[in-house]
């Protein structure tokens, strides 16, 4: 096990610098998930980490030593791709075996040490097939086998879940979870689905144009976003935002007045963001009044999209009773739920 550092990690690409340095401290055993769009500089980052990229500015350390200089196979990690880079002539046993072709460990220990491996990942029956026997889940598993199987200090992944089908990536996420409780292994993973950055993660990393934008835990992220962005990328549906403007006693939102400190002066534009989750269609008196103009029916619960003073908000309501199309309704949510943001984009806390 290892604590991976990053101090100022820069990297140009000619003139063009796609990543500001950035800094971040993995603890020793921590699951740290990197989350973003495509073109953030998450892949990038794991790539200089793994020593696959070179650094233009700043440094990498692994236990505390820098390892800028220091050839991928020196670094003592081990790296799953996206996509498998197994040998498809070779068995499964001698794919997993593969990276101690060049251990001085003696052959029994080989064998014993892939057997190990195979048991944890569920792949003892399979040992002897070909990866074109086996699913793309069981091909995956190999290749995190084959990473596993030199006991490195710590384990990067490299998007290795997008060419599974939504069911297999569930029960993978699920598996590599699993794995890294039972192994406790610094593990730093990329993706840029944000749900399996929460439901893998001790802590996300959410980058943007290669700026770290905020370092959490799951509910960090999900109800203390740092700014906009965050506040939009985390979350499924993404968080509705409303302009706003601070008025005596609250805030004016979309004609109706709420109740809530926001510490600014009367006057000041800010714009209000709400989670799907905290807005509920409701039959009583609610904080706004809309119409709906479209329904997203999910089994236990209906997406409503209702237009309040022309702005479209995404509210939940119960899948055995939803509103009617077209119907006005009232939605409710408590002040203390509202994410406030300054012109800037940045949270108000």
């Amino acid at each position: 096990m290892a604590t991976v550092s990053l101090r100022n990690l820069g990297k140009k690409y000619g003139k063009t610098e796609v990543l500001h340095g950035v800094n971040l401290d993995v603890a020793d055993g921590e699951f740290v998930v990197f989350v973003g769009p495509s073109g953030c500089g998450k892949s990038t980052t794991l790539r200089m980490i793994a020593g696959l990229e070179d650094v233009t500015a700043g440094e990498v350390l692994i236990n505390g030593a820098v390892v800028n200089h220091l050839e991928p196979k020196d670094r003592n990690i081990a790296m799953v791709f996206q996509n498998y880079a197994i040998y498809p002539h070779m068995t499964v046993r001698k794919n997993i075996g593969f990276g101690l072709r060049r251990s001085k460990m003696p052959a029994a220990d080989k064998v014993a040490r892939i057997e190990e491996v195979a048991a944890l990942l569920s792949m003892t029956d399979y040992l002897d097939r070909k990866p074109a026997q086996l699913s793309g889940g069981q091909r995956q598993r190999v290749a995190i086998g084959r990473a596993m199987v030199r006991d490195p200090a710590v384990f990067l992944f490299d998007e290795p879940l997008s060419n599974l089908d939504a069911q297999l990536r569930s029960q993978m996420r699920l598996e590599i979870k699993k794995l890294h409780q039972r192994v406790n292994t610094t593990i730093i993973f990329v993706t840029h689905d944000q749900v399996e950055a929460m439901t893998m993660a001790d802590r996300i990393v959410i980058m943007k144009d290669g700026h770290i934008q905020q370092v959490g835990t799951p509910a960090e992220v999900f109800h203390q976003p740092a700014n906009i962005f965050v506040a939009q990328f985390i979350g499924a549906p993404s968080m509705n935002l409303l302009a706003g403007r601070v008025v005596a006693q609250g805030l004016e939102v979309a004609g109706r007045h709420i109740a809530r400190k926001t510490g600014r002066e009367i006057g000041a534009a800010i714009t209000v963001g709400i989670r799907p989750d905290d807005l509920r269609v409701g039959d009583g008196p609610g904080s706004f009044e809309g119409r709906v103009s479209v329904l997203e029916p999910l089994g236990a619960e209906t997406l409503a999209y209702v237009d309040i003073g022309g702005q479209e908000v995404i509210a939940r309501a119960d899948g055995r009773s939803p509103p009617a199309l077209g119907a006005v309704v009232q939605l409710l949510v408590a002040p203390e739920n509202l994410h406030l943001f300054d012109t800037d984009g940045v949270a108000i806390r």
